[in-house]
């Protein structure tokens, strides 16, 4: 018994610790999409569906929840927020070639015909994308790709 008290008293003293630590948050002054909605053109329930869905983790301001400013997961959540912005980052969008722009797009398509996004841990706090809003997505960014396409 003596152990258990000792081991709860330890992580007890750990959490507190670990609040202490702050992981950097993805917090620039605006989140700058404006490149992106203009070169890409996306109606208003896209651009919407856009913002709910996407923007938090692939662009360079975050909106965070007030859950995100306790550890450990705050940790978790940067990790996403990190992870999301590497691989697609709107924010950045005027500094692609318009091939990279393309692959890019081709890369959202694939990933929500495929499932995989938005993350499940996304959806378990955040709910899921709707059957609508993703073929409205995937619609969209066809469009967007059949126009680079053609340039």
């Amino acid at each position: 018994m003596k152990i258990v008290k000792k081991t709860l008293i330890a992580l007890l003293v750990l959490l507190v610790l670990i609040q202490l630590y702050r992981p950097e948050k993805n917090d620039a002054k605006y989140r700058d999409v404006a490149s992106f909605i203009e070169d890409t053109k996306p109606d208003e329930d896209v651009v919407a569906i856009l913002e709910k869905h996407c923007f938090d983790c692939h662009s360079n301001k975050t909106e965070y929840p007030w859950y995100a400013e306790v550890a450990p997961v705050s940790f978790w959540i940067n990790h996403h927020v990190e992870d999301g912005n590497k691989h697609f980052n709107v924010s950045k969008w005027d500094m692609y070639k318009i091939k990279k722009r393309d692959h890019k797009l081709d890369e959202l398509i694939e990933e929500l015909e495929e499932g995989k996004m938005p993350l499940d841990s996304y959806t378990w706090l955040h709910g899921s994308i709707t059957s609508q809003e993703k073929e409205a997505l995937i619609d969209w960014a066809k469009k967007v790709r059949l126009g680079y396409n053609l340039k």
